[in-house]
C-alpha cells in the first residue's frame, strides 16, 4: 500500500481503479523549408481547423458545466489569433517549418505568462497556452490525439489537466481527478466543484499507478494505491455512508430553510453565467445571491453591447420565474483583468483600480450595464449591487447614475422596475461606516474572501501565504457581526456572499447573529440547509 499527499481541492471518497491519463505525445523537430509562403499557409488552415474545435469545445462545456466553464475556450481562441504575427515572422525570418513555429510560440508566450507574479489568473493561463499549441500542431501533423475513454469508472491521474481534456472526458466514468501540479483554483479543481466530486491537486504521484485499485480521501488530501483489506474496508463505510448523506439531502428539496424555532434564512447561490442556472435549480436554491456579471466581460473581446448583456440578465430573470437575482456590477482590475479596459500597470492591483472605481470614472461603461439592468428587472426580480464600496460618496454618486438612467429609459418609454440598490461590504472601511452606508440602500452582502484579505494584509492569491491566510480570524467574524447588527439597525438586510457563507462551522453561529441571507455554490444548498432545519 503507498499513499501519496497532495491538497484537497474538494472533499469527498472515491474509490476505484486508478487509470493515468493518456495524452499524444507531440514531437516537435526543426525543418528548413524553401516556400515559406506555402508553410504559412499550412499553419493558417490547421488554425482554421483548431479554431473550429475550439468552438465545438466551447458549446459541449456549455451543455455539461455551464457558461462559467465554457468561457475558458473563449480565451482559448484569443490566444490563437495571438499567434499569428509571431509565428508568421519565426517561419519567414528562419525559414523553418510551422510546427516549430508554432511550438516556439506557445512556449515563449507561456514563459511570458509565468513571469507576471503580479497576476495569478494570468499566470495559470499557461497550460491553456500550452493546449493551443498542441493542438495546432496535431491538426498539421493529422495526428489529433484520440480521446479517453473508459469502460468502467475510474480515479483519473494525469500531471495536470487543460480544460479541453476535461471537456472530452467521459464525465459519468469519473469517480475523481487527481493531478501532480495545478491549484485549488485551477479548472480541473473548479469542474470537480461543479460535478460534486472529490479532487486533488499538487500529489506526488509516480508513474506505475495506472489499472490498480486507489482510494482518493478529499477529506485529509490522500491518494491510497493498493490498499490493504483493512483500509479498503474503512473507507468502504465511509464512501456509503457519504452516498446516504447526498440521499438524505435530495429529501430536503422543496423544503423551508428554517429552524425549528421557525427563524426563516434565505439560500441563494453565486453564479457565473446563464449556464449555471441548470445547478442552481437541481439543488434548489431560493434566488441567486450573486451573478457575477464580470464573465460577460472576460470572455468578450470588446466591451458587451447593452443589448449582449440585456439578453443574459433578461434570460436569468425569466428562468429563475420571479425568485431574486442579485446581480453585481463590473467588478474587474485585481486578478480580473480585461485587455480592451487598457488598464494600467499597477503595483498593488488590489489596492487599485478595480470594481465600483472604475465604473465611476468610465461612466458610460457603467451605464450601459445599469440600462441593460433596468430593461431586464421588468422581466423577473433583479437587485442591483455595487461591489468594493468604501465611502458613503461612492454610493450617492452610483446611485445619481441610476437615476439617471431611469429618467433615460422613462423618455424612451422603456419598461422597467425600481429595482433593490445594495453594496457589498468587503472592506474593513465599509464595515466603520456600516450605520451610514445602510441608511443608503436596501441591503447588504458581506463579501468575506476580500473582507479577510484586506483586514489580515494579505493577498489572497499568494499561495505562500496560504498559511496566514484565516477566513475564521476573530477581527473578520467581528467585523460580520457589526455589520449584521449595522443593517438591522436601518432595517437593512444583510447577506454574506463569500467563501464562509457555505461554512458549515459558522452556519449557526451566523443564523445567531441574525444573517438573513447566505448566497454559496449550489452543491453547499442542501448541506447548508440541513444545518440549519436542524438548529433549534
Amino acid at each position: 500500500m503507498e499513499v501519496f499527499e497532495g491538497k484537497s481541492s474538494f472533499k469527498g471518497v472515491a474509490i476505484g481503479k486508478i487509470a493515468e491519463m493518456k495524452k499524444a505525445e507531440t514531437v516537435v523537430r526543426r525543418t528548413h523549408v524553401d516556400d515559406v509562403d506555402a508553410e504559412i499557409a499550412r499553419y493558417h488552415k490547421a488554425k482554421e481547423q483548431a479554431q473550429a474545435e475550439i468552438g465545438e469545445l466551447h458549446d459541449k462545456a456549455m451543455k455539461e458545466v455551464g457558461e462559467a466553464q465554457a468561457e475558458i475556450f473563449e480565451v482559448h481562441a484569443m490566444f490563437l489569433d495571438d499567434f499569428d504575427d509571431s509565428v508568421e515572422n519565426i517561419i519567414r525570418e528562419q525559414n523553418v517549418n510551422a510546427e516549430y513555429a508554432v511550438a516556439t510560440t506557445g512556449d515563449n508566450t507561456a514563459a511570458m505568462l509565468a513571469a507576471m507574479d503580479d497576476n495569478p489568473y494570468m499566470q495559470a493561463r499557461q497550460t491553456d497556452v500550452k493546449d493551443v499549441a498542441d493542438r495546432v500542431i496535431r491538426d498539421m501533423s493529422e495526428g489529433g490525439g484520440e480521446a479517453n475513454t473508459f469502460t468502467e469508472n475510474v480515479i483519473l491521474v494525469a500531471d495536470d489537466l487543460a480544460p479541453s481534456e476535461t471537456v472530452q472526458l467521459d464525465k459519468d466514468k469519473v469517480l475523481a481527478f487527481v493531478t501532480r501540479q495545478g491549484s485549488t483554483n485551477s479548472h480541473t479543481a473548479i469542474l470537480a466543484r461543479t460535478m460534486s466530486i472529490p479532487a486533488l491537486c499538487q500529489t506526488p504521484v509516480t508513474k506505475d499507478v495506472d489499472g490498480k485499485m486507489g482510494i482518493v480521501d478529499g477529506m485529509e488530501g490522500k491518494l491510497i494505491v493498493d490498499p490493504d483489506e483493512a483500509t479498503l474496508e474503512k473507507y468502504t463505510k465511509a464512501a456509503e455512508a457519504e452516498a446516504e448523506k447526498k440521499r438524505l439531502l435530495k429529501e430536503l428539496k422543496g423544503k423551508e430553510t428554517v429552524t425549528k424555532s421557525g427563524r426563516k434564512i434565505k439560500l441563494y447561490a453565486n453564479i457565473g453565467g446563464i449556464g449555471d442556472l441548470n445547478f442552481v435549480l437541481e439543488n434548489d436554491a431560493a434566488g441567486v445571491g450573486l451573478f457575477r456579471s464580470e464573465f460577460l466581460y472576460l470572455q468578450s473581446n470588446d466591451y458587451p453591447t447593452e443589448e449582449e448583456q440585456f439578453k443574459a440578465y433578461r434570460t436569468v430573470a425569466e428562468m429563475m420565474a420571479g425568485k431574486e437575482v442579485v446581480v453585481r456590477t463590473l467588478d474587474i482590475g485585481a486578478d480580473k483583468q480585461v485587455d480592451y479596459f487598457k488598464l494600467d500597470k499597477e503595483d498593488n492591483p488590489a489596492l487599485g483600480f478595480r470594481a465600483i472605481r472604475i465604473c465611476l470614472t468610465r461612466e458610460e461603461v457603467f451605464k450601459t450595464q445599469l440600462r441593460a439592468l433596468y430593461r431586464a428587472s421588468a422581466y423577473g426580480n433583479i437587485d442591483i449591487m455595487f461591489p468594493m464600496i468604501t465611502s458613503v460618496w461612492e454610493v450617492e454618486k452610483a446611485k445619481a447614475i441610476c437615476e439617471e438612467v431611469k429618467d433615460e429609459l422613462t423618455a424612451q418609454h422603456i419598461p422597467f422596475k425600481d429595482v433593490p440598490i445594495g453594496i457589498m461590504i468587503e472592506t474593513p472601511a465599509a464595515v466603520m461606516i456600516a450605520d451610514e452606508l445602510a441608511e443608503l440602500v436596501d441591503f447588504f452582502s458581506i463579501g468575506t474572501n476580500d473582507l479577510t484579505q484586506y483586514t489580515l494584509a494579505i493577498d489572497r492569491q499568494n499561495q505562500h501565504l496560504e498559511r496566514f491566510f484565516n477566513a475564521h480570524h476573530p477581527a473578520v467574524l467581528r467585523e460580520i457581526q457589526m455589520t449584521i447588527e449595522a443593517g438591522h439597525r436601518h432595517n437593512t438586510w444583510v447577506g454574506i456572499c463569500g467563501e464562509l457563507g457555505a461554512d458549515p462551522e459558522l452556519t449557526e453561529q451566523f443564523v445567531k447573529w441574525g444573517i438573513d441571507e447566505l448566497s454559496m455554490s449550489p452543491s453547499s444548498i442542501l448541506p447548508v440547509r440541513q444545518i440549519i432545519r436542524n438548529m433549534d
